[in-house]
């Protein structure tokens, strides 16, 4: 009896049978949740194309005479329409990515690895605050504050880099209420764009690996060269990530172009020359409410376009970030 107890003492215990109910559920709110996103976005796609389609299936001379009475007959057909808006919405967008761009890696690195605690959290909170604002505060701010200041501005900027082409006027030198032009709009974006940026990319600063950073100060390495070995390699994917966050905002902005931009159909290069420049969501709230139901297609398509655009940013920011990550 004693060998049959020693040997039950030996045996390990039985594991124990553990419910799988937990995990089931998980599982199947994880998957409608990722089923849902992917409905919705097909449910658009679906939806645009279907509203888009009297654009390029129905009655081409109809399809003609709304577009001419958008355009001022300056277009004849949709890509002849829909082309300098798509130029226009990637240049604007483009501007205002690299003005925020280096701004929100420099708070971002200040407030993760230089600003001590109390003011870190200060500035987070008003980092997270100025992202939360909606658009159309940022664009009565910029359409009422900064317009009025931006001026004499930009007539330094064209008068000393006027040589520059993108800073110059038009063929006598000359610019004409600048502060409706392309470059205040993108000024505006950037501001917009910025706390979103900066607050994705401190997330990511912060997770950095303490010990590599440890380990660099403890070779000689400055603060600075610590965190550029440490730090910025972490990071790399995180801020492309955020980088393109902000630039999808910038590319689907409407209020704040709308209430600044004085609008044009032009390809132009001069960022301080007005009605020059569109976007594509501002022209559709510009013109959605005075469209008939062939001008509301023409819209959507140029929606469609927009998403396309929207689509193909994301998709190469996710190329980048899997490269990175490899």
């Amino acid at each position: 009896m004693s060998s049959n107890t020693a040997k039950t003492a030996s045996q390990p215990p039985a594991p124990r049978r553990h419910s799988h109910t937990g995990d089931k559920v998980f599982r199947g709110v994880a998957t409608f949740a990722g089923v849902l996103i992917l409905a919705v976005l097909a449910a658009v796609a679906v939806f645009l194309l279907v509203e888009a389609s009297p654009v390029f299936t129905g009655d081409s001379s109809k399809v003609t005479a709304t577009i001419e009475s958008f355009t001022g007959g300056q277009a004849h057909n949709f890509w002849q329409y829909v082309a300098p808006l798509i130029f226009g919405t990637v240049l604007v967008a483009a501007l205002a990515l690299v003005l925020a761009f280096f701004v929100a890696i420099g708070i971002s690195l200040f407030i993760s690895q230089y600003a001590p605690k109390k003011l870190a959290t200060v500035l987070n909170y008003v980092i997270d605050l100025l992202a939360a604002i909606p658009s159309v505060v940022y664009g009565l701010w910029g359409g009422l504050v900064l317009v009025p200041h931006m001026y004499g501005f930009w007539s330094w900027v064209n008068r000393y880099l006027g040589w520059i082409p993108l800073f110059g006027g038009d063929d006598n030198g000359n610019i004409a209420n600048p502060p409706r032009t392309i470059a205040t709009v993108s000024l505006v974006l950037a501001v917009m764009i910025l706390p979103i940026i900066t607050s994705m990319s401190r997330d990511v600063f912060m997770r950095a690996p303490r010990l590599q950073k440890e380990a660099a100060l403890a070779l000689g390495a400055t603060k600075w060269e610590a965190i550029k070995l440490a730090v910025l390699p972490f990071g790399r994917s995180g801020v492309v990530s955020a980088s393109m966050l902000g630039l999808g905002r910038a590319l689907g902005e409407t209020m704040a172009v709308l209430m600044i931009l004085s609008p044009g159909r032009t390809f132009s290069w001069h960022l301080l020359l007005a009605s020059r420049q569109q976007t594509i969501a501002a022209n559709i709230a510009a013109q959605f409410a005075e469209s008939d139901s062939l001008g509301v297609s023409v819209l959507i398509a140029s929606g469609l376009v927009l998403f396309v655009i929207t689509f193909i940013v994301n998709y190469v920011a996710r190329k980048i970030t899997d490269k990175e990550v490899k």
